[in-house]
């Protein structure tokens, strides 16, 4: 709002210019938005509002506009976080320093200064002459499921890197009032973020991940922050069963409609694989099915279940990573592997296994959700459909063994494995991620529960004693 209030113009070079995206780099005519052909729709609704707004902006006498924009100046300024960014991301912090910038703010101002470190020091990349951004970092997200992974194959709770990574996750729970309480009033803050400081934007997909990983640690003083994450993770649950990324109950879908919001994701709804990080996770902790929050997202799980047996998938690509959080997490809460709704699923997989025995899907899925299933087979997108398959089948199920073959076969000489397709997701159909340690951690973590299955051990890693 602010930076379209003043519509500031920086020259730019000749070589910066993106005359590639026009058809005739001549042709700069503005482009109008095209009515809907019926006449009451919620996009012709917002196009004649915004003719009157157009014409209310020809009026020499604004009497609201000074006063929004310092409510504007306000917001921005609260909202900036320890590390000088904004929700540590670098899409909002961007526009952040580009509205400030041109509401008048100077370059060596403290809020300024603080916000490019803050963009330099987690966006920026200089490669040789080069200079790139990247949209955000993982570090919470990263280490909780490496811990999992690494516990899975069998590093006991006490070693001493886990223990300084179990330490290091604890020192990142939130212990403020984000824009999260206005839908939640009243609850102590808990959870965890995704990024390394993130005061104001805890999420409940990695707070559930670092409740698994902490669960399997033997380390103290973990209990404050598991019992305070567990009653957030309760009063975050949505109306209809599931969990959203970073709020409760945010599933208007009323401003995606506004046809000049270029950006797909302006809601925060909930999603199959959060919900089923967080039904795991008080699964595992021994939350009964019949719990009252239990039970709903039970039912939320079943409801989004696609026909064919898959789920999709908000935050990894796609159906096999929406499938791959489900099938784990029914398990865990009870369901019968036997249940129809589960041999759907194993079907599923089944019928997309690749003919290199992994699993693969492509990022396309989002526009064509005809592809799902089908790509070239990796590392990590493997190693989700082992942990639904080790969840409902015997390790010695022929799909299991070929996948297990698969990545034995296609892991390099120093035990990595090379994946250069996308298989995050930030926003589905306008920026994908690429997480460097997703080729690493997940095929770790399901060869290790492949093995203890295989030599008759239960699924299910023993909690550490004592939480203390």
């Amino acid at each position: 709002l602010v930076v379209w209030a003043y519509r500031p113009v920086v020259p730019i070079p000749d070589y910066a210019h993106v005359d590639e995206l026009y058809l005739d780099p001549a042709d700069r005519r503005s482009i109008p938005l095209r009515r809907d052909r019926q006449p009451f729709t919620w996009r012709n609704a917002f196009l004649a509002i915004d003719r009157v707004l157009h014409a209310h902006e020809r009026l020499p006498w604004k009497p609201l506009r000074d006063f929004s924009l310092k409510e504007c100046e306000r917001w921005i300024i609260e909202h900036q976080e320890a590390d000088g960014t904004w929700g540590v991301i670098q899409p909002p912090s961007v526009y952040s320093l580009i509205a400030l910038r041109a509401h008048g703010y100077s370059m060596d101002h403290p809020v300024m200064q603080k916000g490019l470190n803050g963009f330099l020091g987690d966006f920026a990349l200089r490669r040789g002459n080069t200079f790139s951004v990247q949209p955000c970092l993982s570090p919470v997200w990263d280490t909780a499921l490496a811990v999992t992974g690494l516990r899975e194959a069998g590093v006991p709770a006490d070693d001493e890197a886990l223990v300084q990574a179990g330490r290091w996750l604890l020192a990142h729970e939130v212990q403020s009032l984000g824009d999260w309480a206005l839908t939640v009033p009243g609850i102590e803050p808990g959870g965890f973020p995704f990024e390394f400081s993130n005061e104001l934007y805890p999420d409940t997909d990695d707070t559930a991940e670092v409740l698994i990983a902490l669960r399997l640690l033997d380390l103290r003083g973990k209990d404050g922050p598991f019992h305070r994450s567990k009653v957030w993770l309760r009063a975050m649950q949505s109306t209809n069963g599931g969990w959203g990324a970073f709020d409760r109950d945010n599933d208007d879908e009323f401003v995606s409609r506004i046809p000049f919001a270029d950006f797909g994701a302006t809601f925060d709804p909930p999603t199959e694989d959060v919900t089923a990080h967080i039904l795991e996770a008080f699964a595992l902790d021994g939350t009964p099915p019949s719990d009252e929050m239990m039970d709903r997202a039970l039912d939320y799980l079943w409801d989004t279940q696609e026909p064919d047996g898959s789920w999709w998938g908000r935050w990894g690509v796609n159906y096999l990573y929406g499938l791959g959080a489900a099938v784990p997490a029914l398990v865990a809460a009870g369901v019968d592997p036997a249940d129809p709704r589960l041999r759907r699923a194993v079907r599923w997989l089944e019928h997309h296994q690749q003919p290199d025995g992994g699993w693969g899907e492509s990022c396309a899925t989002y526009e064509d959700p005809s592809l799902r299933g089908q790509g070239p087979s990796t590392a990590s997108q493997t190693a989700w459909a082992l942990l639904a398959l080790l969840a409902v089948e015997p390790p010695d199920h022929p799909a299991t063994v070929r996948g297990i073959d698969y990545l034995v076969r296609t892991q390099t000489d120093d035990g990595e494995w090379i994946e250069p397709h996308f298989t995050g997701t930030g926003f589905p159909r306008d920026f994908m991620l690429k997480y460097h340690l997703y080729s690493n951690y997940w095929p770790l973590w399901a060869l290790g529960r492949y093995r203890r299955l295989r030599d008759g051990n239960p699924i299910h890693l023993p909690e550490t004693d004592p939480l203390g």
